[in-house]
């Protein structure tokens, strides 16, 4: 088996797409499609300041978008040249032609976008759904990841916090058409504003623009005609990867990583409890942790500055190191010699 061939879900193929109002592009981004064999990905590109920077790229969350870092890529675009990606069914990317919305489904997206490319190794930024993906990229794919920061990732707890429960229950066959049409009468804004809630630890942050950005994406999302079947399987696919086994759980997965690591946690997260920060520091040899007490789910979005200047220290210490490590064999290498 080869480092790419992962075990997956297979699924019945996914509902064909529709033509939706076009996805908003903030000033200094770039919005491209990447036709790959069985999917297109559409890649949000943040290009470095100067020429030859490092590449990075983010993996957003369940229900998320690339849109989800528009607020972290500026700050670190003097030292990275980065790109997000919009997961298959996500954003502005159409279904994968397999229906596979399994977390090694996802990741398997990333890898061939990333081989695709020849852009690795690649400073990978991952969060929720896109944290548990990255996880399992540098897990298989050491050679893809230069460093890895994960930011409230969906890895596997044993007791879920009650305010997670939807996700899960989200999974369950017939669920997600349930639910949309018990809220089929809920406006865009009430929509957006129960995310808010969830995913922030405090929703006044969102300013009255970021609102509007919101529930404009909103009201595209709604529009195609796969965004529920994206959301249930995707979220059946985060409650499988919570119970597989195995060299191919995400625990084990962790402990494999090299790549070094910084993790960022919410205290008020109500989907990835606070408390499993001190497992994941553990299970990431050699990690570095942030705890942000006031954040929520999705920190780059809420203290996008804090995140930024712990990524950076991360990067620039990492960068650092590598020329030390090389002239410490050159040395070596000439005083056996």
């Amino acid at each position: 088996m080869s480092s790419t061939e992962l075990p997956e879900t297979r699924t019945a193929a996914a509902p064909a797409t529709s033509h939706a109002r076009a996805v908003r592009v903030a000033e200094g981004e770039e919005l491209r499609s990447v036709a790959l064999p069985g999917l297109t990905l559409t890649v949000r590109a943040r290009p470095g300041d100067t020429p030859g920077l490092a590449p990075a790229l983010y993996v957003h969350g369940l229900g998320g978008s690339s849109q989800n870092w528009s607020a972290l890529m500026p700050l670190l675009s003097d030292l990275v040249d980065g790109e997000a990606v919009d997961l298959p069914g996500f954003g502005d990317s159409p279904p994968p032609d397999d229906g596979n919305y399994s977390v090694t489904g996802h990741a398997r997206a990333v890898i061939r976008l990333l081989d695709a490319a020849g852009r690795g190794p690649v400073h990978l930024i991952g969060n929720s759904l896109g944290g548990a993906v990255s996880t399992r990229v540098a897990a298989v794919r050491p050679d893809l990841v230069r460093t890895l920061t994960l930011v409230s990732p969906a890895l596997p707890e044993l007791r879920a916090q009650r305010t997670a429960w939807p996700t899960a229950l989200l999974a369950l066959p017939g669920v997600a058409p349930l639910f949309s049409r018990l809220t089929r009468d809920w406006t865009p804004e009430q929509r957006v504003r129960g995310v808010l809630s969830l995913c922030y630890g405090d929703p006044g942050r969102v300013t009255d623009e970021g609102l509007l950005h919101a529930v404009e994406e909103m009201e595209r999302r709604l529009e195609l005609p796969y965004f529920w079947d994206a959301m249930a399987r995707s979220s059946r696919g985060i409650v499988d990867a919570y119970t597989l086994g195995g060299q191919h759980g995400l625990w084990r997965q962790a402990e494999r990583v090299l790549a070094p690591t910084l993790l960022v946690y919410g205290g008020r997260d109500q989907l990835v409890s606070y408390r499993m920060a001190r497992k994941a520091a553990a299970a990431f040899r050699g990690s570095r942790l942030l705890t942000l007490p006031d954040a929520g789910h999705v920190a780059m979005m809420e203290y996008p500055e804090t995140v930024a200047q712990a990524v950076r220290e991360l990067i620039e210490d990492t960068e650092h190191a590598a020329p030390a490590a090389e002239t410490k064999r050159d040395t070596d290498d000439s005083c056996g010699s």
